[in-house]
């Protein structure tokens, strides 16, 4: 499921506790609403609210460390294509057919960037589809001296940096929040907002704020499920390293 499906199934869910908690209110009887009772609820809410707040931040660190690691691999992707470029420059007029391969894809990349395509399109998938060419005809270099053999190693391992890096990229794709974990948040947001209506007479004032506090805590959920999504829509890595790269290829 997206993240907006999942956050809104959140939200439906803590909106279930609100309307819960206020119907609570009218069905529980005044022996059940003695201060002994009140302090118990409040002591358990206390605990399902830390335990809520701590499991949110670690998600949010996880997520943001996630999303911070993506745009590290997109920068170290540029930087090694700068380099590679470099390299294959200093190499000879030989490699301008893998010189103009390398820069090909990295326009494409930042092509399909701009579009914000759809969000399941690999993550240069048209660079690492013309990747084995521009290895083949590295490869395929016939060094004249020691110098040229020495750069010819070398773009063959920046080449194999770049598509190490590459399928870092797209395993890490699968991460994700465990579905096991989501589920207990919602269940533990929803019992922390069942409980802050039991012991107080719903209005319209004590709903709508809780529908508005449901829903800034279901919008944090939504931002974390986003930051794992490495094509989302709304929140993508950055492709300002692979822009400046553009300045430095094939120059």
């Amino acid at each position: 499921m997206t993240p907006i499906t999942l956050s809104l199934i959140a939200f439906g869910c803590v909106a279930v506790g609100v309307l819960l908690g206020a119907r609570g209110h009218s069905l529980l009887s005044e022996k059940y609403r003695n201060a002994d009772t009140k302090e118990v609820v409040g002591l358990g809410t206390g605990l399902v609210g830390t335990t809520v707040a701590l499991v949110l931040g670690l998600l949010i660190g996880s997520a943001k460390n996630f999303y911070d690691t993506q745009n590290s691999e997109m920068t170290e992707i540029a930087a090694t294509a700068i380099l590679l470029d470099r390299i294959l420059a200093h190499y000879g007029p030989e490699t301008k057919d893998a010189r103009d391969l390398l820069r090909g894809s990295i326009v494409s990349e930042v092509d399909r960037s701009q579009r914000k395509s759809n969000p399941d399109e690999p993550l240069f998938g048209t660079f690492f589809a013309s990747g084995e060419p521009v290895f083949d005809k590295i490869q395929a270099l016939s060094p004249q001296n020691d110098r040229q053999r020495s750069l010819q190693t070398q773009a063959l391992g920046l080449m194999t940096k770049l598509g190490q890096t590459h399928w870092l990229i797209v395993e890490q794709r699968s991460s994700s929040v465990p579905m096991p974990l989501l589920a207990m948040l919602i269940f533990w947001l929803m019992l922390l907002f069942t409980s802050y209506g039991l012991f107080v007479r719903p209005n319209r004032a004590i709903v709508v704020s809780q529908m508005i506090s449901a829903l800034a805590v279901c919008g944090a959920i939504f931002l974390i499920l986003e930051m794992y999504q490495v094509n989302s829509r709304l929140i993508r890595t950055s492709d300002t390293p692979l822009r400046v790269a553009l300045k430095h290829l094939g120059q």
